[in-house]
């Protein structure tokens, strides 16, 4: 089966933003792969993932991966550049032996950075029109990395710790993810675990929405960010005391789970059998875990 699937809502910087999907037909062939696409230009393909960490990588509240280019690494020197592909690329997990292009259209001016739309916040929408489409689930793959590391998160070598990681081997793949903001008012905590032996694993943190407190909203709308973000592609979380909303227990750990698994996943439609313990990580933790595990990965595809 082949066909085309378009998704548009805002992001986090445009009212509107869109992402096509198509889905190649089976050919025995050729291997498996998800093409990334920027404006229709070749971004970025996991048939590649052995020079995947060629493209450049920022962190801020997304995941931003940028392509080199001779005299600099911006988009208006020729590269190209591509925000929040996180919560579409762990959906691909579904499929492996499937084949996948997405394209990402250019956005206002030349200088923008392209985003993948929010949807409702979630990974759901884009699991649930792709499985219409492709069909059930097939067999999760993963690989071997005995890895046995932690370290500290900081925002500077010298400054106090707000977090740590800890990566060790595992029979498959493993999460605790905990977040502690004792300093939001009556404080904020969520912590949540997840397990995959199978595709149906991945269903629950599929749902898990992004979100932002109330607070820090507030601020980021002050600076002129979050421009595009509405009430319909998110979770808003309010001062302690008031109904949360959850879609899930523990939602906004679970999300973090399924950032986690994106940042994993965008390399290559795989996971590695790792214990993951997360306290108060982000896009930028994830990335060193992923550079840590990504030449075992290399090794075998």
């Amino acid at each position: 089966m082949s066909g085309k699937l378009s998704f548009k809502s805002c992001s986090l910087s445009y009212a509107e933003a869109s992402v096509a999907v198509e889905i190649l037909k089976r050919d025995s062939q050729k291997s498996s792969c998800v093409e990334w696409r920027v404006g229709g230009k070749f971004f970025y393909s996991t048939s590649q993932v052995k020079v995947f960490d060629a493209l450049e990588f920022e962190s801020r509240r997304t995941a931003i991966y940028r392509t080199a280019v001779a005299g600099g690494t911006n988009d208006k020197c020729g590269g190209l550049a591509l925000s929040t592909p996180e919560h579409l690329a762990p959906v691909f997990l579904m499929w492996p032996g499937r084949s996948f292009v997405v394209d990402v259209p250019v956005e206002g001016d030349a200088s923008s950075v392209p985003e993948v739309p929010l949807m409702d916040g979630s990974a759901l929408p884009f699991f649930l029109a792709l499985r219409r489409e492709v069909g059930a689930p097939e067999e999760t793959l993963f690989y071997d990395a005995p890895v046995n590391l932690q370290w500290d998160l900081r925002n500077a070598p010298d400054a106090p710790a707000y977090g740590h990681v800890r990566v060790s081997p595992a029979e498959t793949f493993e999460v605790e993810y905990r977040l502690e903001r004792p300093d939001y008012p009556g404080g904020f905590s969520s912590c949540a675990n997840l397990s995959v032996y199978s595709a149906e694993d991945l269903y629950r943190v599929f749902q898990a929405r992004t979100f932002i407190t109330e607070r820090d909203y507030e601020l980021a709308r002050q600076n002129g960010l979050l421009e595009g973000v509405d009430s319909s592609c998110g979770l808003l979380l309010k001062s302690s005391g008031e109904e949360s909303g959850y879609r899930v227990a523990e939602e906004p750990a679970l999300h973090k789970i399924l950032d986690l698994v994106g940042d994993l996943t965008f390399a290559f439609p795989a996971l590695p059998r790792i214990r993951v313990e997360i306290l108060n990580g982000g896009h930028a933790s994830h990335r060193q875990i992923l550079e840590v595990v990504l030449p075992y990965l290399q090794k075998v595809v």
